[in-house]
């Protein structure tokens, strides 16, 4: 539970004012983890903790490469001194991998944190990609066209997420499949 309320504590810190939209969608993302901490048995903690900690690379003073998947797993282990495991997931969620490959940092990404795998990486991406930007519960199709949308044909984040699609909406798929299991 500290490592949640730590984690809460610096989004806060990081998003609250500078992004507040940003930490909208984060509290909405953390409520959806929350509800789904139960799946990934002993690994809750770090999935709750990593969905309030998903976005924080896009804060003013964290972001350096563009990319805030990675950015943000940076400060948090380089600054914060975060667990791994919370750190690997905020550098991958939602399939940031081909992100990484489309601005030319696989390399990066993959030898600093280590991709993960299962049931929590799927379910970090059913987190943040059925969460509005606002923070409200929404449908995976209507998150995917809305951040195409708003990003716009042409750019990197858009294309990726557009590539990205079918995954996203595997992970999806298993985490309702598993939800419905249990």
């Amino acid at each position: 539970m500290e490592q949640i309320e730590r984690a809460r504590d610096l989004a806060c810190r990081l998003l609250a004012n500078s992004i507040p939209r940003r930490w909208s969608h984060s509290q909405g993302v953390a409520r959806k983890a929350e509800s789904i901490a139960h799946l990934v048995g002993r690994d809750a903690s770090a999935l709750v903790s990593s969905a309030w900690l998903h976005d924080i690379g896009y804060a003013p003073d964290l972001s350096m490469t563009g990319m805030h998947q990675l950015d943000g797993a940076r400060y948090l282990r380089d600054v914060a001194q975060a667990d791994a495991l919370v750190c690997r997931l905020v550098a991958h969620h939602s399939c940031a991998f081909i992100e990484a490959r489309n601005r030319g940092l696989s390399e990066q990404l993959a030898s600093e944190f280590p991709p993960v795998e299962g049931l929590i990486s799927a379910a970090i991406t059913y987190a943040d990609m059925t969460t509005t930007p606002l923070g409200e519960p929404t449908e995976v199709e209507q998150r995917l066209a809305e951040i195409i949308a708003r990003y716009g044909d042409g750019d990197v984040v858009a294309e990726s997420i557009r590539e990205a699609s079918p995954l996203i909406v595997d992970s999806v798929r298993i985490i309702t499949e598993a939800l419905a299991e249990g």
